[in-house]
């Protein structure tokens, strides 16, 4: 009988499939295609590192709130610009670059430099606010950096500082209504307030802003400068400490603190207390240079500072050689050739002060400037860099150099017969771009008037004996430049 063979229940036969090997072949062959095309580089292997490692805006704002509380000013700036990059539509970023933007201007020494970095903040500030409108916090700091468009020292426009203090008084106003229980816009309204001269409204703003955050930097600055507007410098240097105290590495609270002892010496009748309270103030300033060399920070301001206290008691030498360290810093700024140039006049080394002042007035070479400063060609083995400065233009923060420049040429006209024309240049360049600033400079004028007489025919007709200048009656120097003081600055405010 036949029987059909069992049929498999579990298993099948192996069974060929030409399909089946088809499909195999061209996996194969796109495998072997894939290797040779990342090898090659063509295609980039999922596994392998990004080429720089993608950061998120919260690591940018965490790396500028480092670099402001260890006071490095310009890398904050830089982190938050990364920030913004990353993240454009956030708001408490653009905020917090617009309030270190704009402290950040007490580290520069020109006043373009310092009006461009204020444009730069209400830049940052107009963006926070359009991004923020009911923020508290993002009106505050736009009120802020208005205010200090409209107080800057080289802030000449009028009308635009008016129109800038008013619009700060409404963002400040607004910021409350928001959020009235907001110390820091507390803060900065009663700065604004200050700048306004409302004196009683500003003190009893300021004075519930630090009560109701005593560790707020902001509110002690700015109870500081009330105090110090009014004369009470004693004062304002406590609070100054305290908001020191708060910010240890912000530099520009030590050199607050500091002007404010150098007003008191100045103020003081003892000459003992008056050294005392120099002495002070060179510490203080003495501390802001200490802490930007561990920071690495090259800011020339706290050796301004230095060389101004110095000057201030008569020693010009120590004066002179902290500010050729600050020009070690800045090289190419024209403003410390300026102040060099005042020191080296008090010092009554006119002749001296003559190249140093056409570098600050008039812009110099390279080797110019090395001869200005060291009365020699540049040694870089010794760290000595020749670097070309370009002229400061004519400003309220300027002009000083330009009268004090006209003058000595004038004075020592009959010495070399290249002085009297150069005087004539730029006494023409004042009276023709600086009306404005001769308007509300009396003493420049009778200073013109004076030089003019110097290098009038006569005068230059009269023979000079070739000895070094003094400073005695019926000098060739007029006694109203003498008197100019580059370094006091008017009371009853103090600056570093």
């Amino acid at each position: 009988m036949n029987i059909s063979p069992r049929r498999p229940i579990f298993s099948r036969r192996n069974e060929s499939s030409v399909y089946r090997m088809f499909f195999w072949a061209i996996l194969a062959l796109g495998g072997v295609w894939l290797i040779l095309q990342i090898q090659q580089g063509d295609i980039k292997s999922p596994f392998a590192p990004t080429p720089q490692p993608t950061r998120t805006s919260l690591s940018y704002a965490l790396e500028g709130d480092a670099d402001f509380s260890a006071g490095k000013l310009d890398a904050a700036i830089t982190a938050y610009q990364e920030g913004t990059k990353v993240d454009p539509n956030n708001a408490e970023l653009w905020a917090k670059l617009a309030r270190i933007q704009t402290y950040s201007i007490r580290l520069l020494t020109t006043d373009a430099e310092q009006l461009a970095r204020l444009k730069d903040a209400l830049a940052s500030a107009d963006k926070a606010v359009a991004l923020a409108p009911d923020d508290s916090t993002a009106h505050a700091i736009r009120s802020f950096v208005l205010d200090w468009n409209a107080t800057a020292p080289a802030q000449t426009d009028e009308k635009l500082a008016a129109d800038y203090l008013s619009e700060a008084e409404r963002e400040a106003l607004q910021a409350q209504r928001l959020d009235n229980t907001n110390a820091q816009a507390m803060a900065f309204y009663a700065e604004i307030l200050i700048d306004q001269q409302k004196w009683t409204q500003a003190e009893s703003i300021i004075q519930q802003a630090v009560n109701r955050d005593p560790s707020s930097m902001d509110a002690h600055r700015v109870y500081a400068y009330l105090l110090e507007t009014g004369g009470q410098y004693n004062q304002a240097i406590q609070e100054y400490q305290k908001a020191i105290d708060i910010a240890p590495n912000m530099t520009f609270l030590y050199l607050q603190a500091g002007a404010n002892y150098r007003r008191l010496g100045l103020g003081s009748l003892n000459e003992d207390t008056q050294k005392q309270l120099f002495e002070k103030s060179l510490e203080y300033f003495a501390d802001a240079a200490k802490i930007n060399q561990q920071l690495e920070v090259r800011d020339p301001t706290p050796y301004l500072s230095i060389a101004k206290t110095y000057s201030q008691e008569g020693e010009y030498f120590s004066a002179a050689r902290n500010a050729q360290k600050a020009l070690e810093y800045k090289p190419d700024s024209a403003d410390i050739y300026g102040q060099l140039g005042i020191i080296f006049f008090k010092n009554r080394n006119y002749e001296g002060s003559i190249p140093i002042l056409k570098c600050a007035v008039k812009g110099c070479t390279a080797l110019e400037g090395c001869q200005a400063r060291y009365e020699r060609d540049c040694k870089p083995a010794n760290g000595e860099v020749g670097v070309a400065v370009n002229a400061l233009p004519l400003s309220p923060s300027s002009i000083d150099y330009y009268q004090v420049y006209f003058s000595v040429l004038a004075a020592l006209g009959p010495r070399d017969p290249t002085y009297c024309p150069e005087a004539q240049s730029i006494i023409s360049d004042i009276e023709t771009n600086a009306s404005n600033i001769l308007a509300a400079r009396p003493d420049i004028g009778k200073n013109i008037a004076v030089a003019q007489q110097e290098c009038s025919p006569s005068a230059l007709a009269t023979p000079v004996v070739s000895t070094p200048l003094t400073v005695t009656s019926g000098s060739a120097v007029p006694t109203s430049t003498l008197e100019i003081n580059l370094f006091e600055t008017p009371i009853p405010y103090a600056t570093p």
